[in-house]
């Protein structure tokens, strides 16, 4: 049996780089000598760019590929990864040598042993579920947010979906399983700290019929489930449909979704951050959050405008009233500068 190390792999991978691309990030296209797809996770747009020609090695090797909008860089070993939702380099380079018919590696040295389990509920629980977890585009989580009024699904790479979730009734029941879309809940700099669960029905059109259908896990506290780059701008609330119903009406907006009220009051705010809009939530524990995070940006020097909903929150306004009204509703809460900056989403091209 031969053994075959992570830079071979990847060399050999970028021999066929636009058949990979094909296979694991079918939701791209080919332009010129670049692949591009909204990200690793394979979500529909042009951010992220794969050299398809190229040295073997080096600087502008064939496979190599970046994402401008958060920078990430590495090779086509890591979009198999991560894209399979792949947990370690033992499973990801058991796909690639399949996807390359090459011979079987060797058996590891008996010393290895499997990773433990993660303790339940905690981050790298988080962040196993979540690599565990494949790209949204055809799965029922798609179908839930479209039934939702939510149809701008660009820059979602942090929303998954997990077919067979484990769900434990709080009753102490026997441990079901439902699709589920899974959430990735990051700190500012983009690091992993918890996951968000939605356990939905089986055909997408609408939540799981359980207790509890949404839970949490990991790290929460001044963390959020985020959705584009932020530069001087940010729009904040407690749900994902909210904050993605925000982006239906400006699809360029930065908005973060931090889960509950109480995380929202408690979120830590980017540094170069210069002005904060805040979507309220329609209730007293809305009025609270809002009240705690005005006051911790202006005292940050951080302009604070609310965004306040004609109902209970955003999503339903969205799904009441439509989205053209949603967005006249909102344009005149935003700040003039930035209705025009935030209503076209801009598209990055490679350089």
């Amino acid at each position: 049996m031969v053994r075959f190390d992570a830079a071979d792999l990847a060399r050999r991978l970028g021999h066929q780089a636009e058949a990979v691309c094909r296979r694991y990030l079918s939701a791209g296209r080919r332009e010129g000598h670049y692949w591009l797809v909204g990200d690793i996770l394979n979500t529909p747009g042009r951010s992220l760019f794969v050299r398809l020609t190229g040295p073997e090695s080096g600087k502008g090797a064939a496979g190599k590929w970046t994402d401008a909008a958060t920078g990430e860089h590495g090779d086509l070993l890591d979009v198999i990864r991560r894209s399979c939702g792949l947990v370690d380099f033992k499973e990801a380079a058991a796909e690639a040598r399949a996807f390359l018919s090459l011979p079987r590696q060797e058996p590891e040295p008996p010393a290895m042993r499997p990773a433990p389990p993660a303790p339940s509920g905690s981050r790298e629980a988080a962040r196993r579920l979540f690599a565990m977890s494949r790209p949204i585009h055809g799965t029922v989580v798609e179908t839930y947010l479209r039934k939702r009024g939510i149809t701008a699904l660009h820059d979602t790479g942090h929303l998954r979906f997990h077919p067979r979730c484990y769900y434990r009734p709080d009753d102490g029941g026997p441990t079901e399983m439902w699709p589920a879309m899974v959430a990735s809940v990051t700190d500012p700099g983009g690091c992993l700290t918890g996951a968000h669960r939605t356990w939905l029905a089986a055909d997408g059109s609408g939540k799981a019929q359980v207790a509890t259908p949404r839970r949490a896990m990991g790290d929460l506290l001044g963390h959020a489930v985020r959705f584009g780059v932020v530069e001087d701008v940010l729009a904040v609330g407690e749900g994902i449909e909210t904050m993605l119903s925000l982006r239906c009406a400006f699809p360029a907006m930065p908005v973060a979704a931090a889960l509950s009220a109480s995380h929202l009051a408690a979120l830590l705010l980017p540094p170069m951050l210069r002005r904060l809009y805040i979507a309220r939530d329609a209730d007293a524990a809305g009025d609270t959050a809002l009240a705690a995070l005005t006051e911790r940006a202006e005292a940050a020097g951080v302009e604070a405008l609310t965004l306040s909903p004609r109902t209970g929150d955003l999503n339903e306004d969205l799904c009441r009233f439509g989205l053209a009204a949603l967005r006249g509703a909102l344009r005149v809460q935003l700040a003039t500068q930035d209705v025009v900056r935030f209503m076209r989403r801009e598209t990055a091209r490679p350089g």
